[in-house]
């Protein structure tokens, strides 16, 4: 069989957990974000407060940082990471009724943590859809993606799209 490009499949076409033993220990950077889209009021009541299951902002900042704790744990292929530091922000687009929200995730190690940003994102932004669906069955998660990276042999990234 042909060997594949794809880092994740071995020469028999396998998945498999890329082998990062004689990879060197480096300083390693993601950042990413998403976007949940709510209505109006849906917006105010979280800036307000007033959101019966209580403070979404903090629940969702809190649950993008165990996410990205457990990304191991959810991510079949991804390696468990001593995480040296993880931000999760989450601001108000003033452009429209909608949240953006921004992980960074930091380690020093043998493999990068763009999975961890990522999944940061997601569940921070399911987080925020859970608390507010009893009163928006609107809000819409969508644009996440990595933004840039840091470390390894690929060095750094900047994704013009994001």
């Amino acid at each position: 069989m042909k060997k594949s490009s794809l880092t994740h499949i071995d020469d028999r076409g396998y998945a498999c957990m890329v082998d990062v033993t004689v990879k060197e220990q480096s300083e390693r950077f993601a950042h990413a974000t998403g976007q949940i889209t709510l209505e109006l009021g849906t917006l105010c009541l979280i800036e307000s407060g007033d959101v019966k299951k209580g403070d979404v902002l903090g629940t969702a900042r809190i649950a993008g940082i165990m996410a990205a704790k457990r990304t191991h744990e959810l991510i079949p292929l991804c390696h468990p990471l001593l995480l040296s530091s993880i931000k999760v922000e989450i601001s108000r687009d003033d452009t429209r009724p909608r949240l953006n929200v921004d992980a960074r995730v930091r380690v020093t190690g043998q493999t990068g943590v763009e999975m961890e940003a990522l999944t940061a994102v997601s569940v921070a932004c399911l987080t925020i859809y859970d608390m507010v669906k009893a009163v928006d069955r609107t809000a819409t998660i969508g644009g996440i993606s990595l933004v840039e990276k840091n470390g390894g042999v690929s060095g750094h990234f900047v994704n013009q799209n994001a």
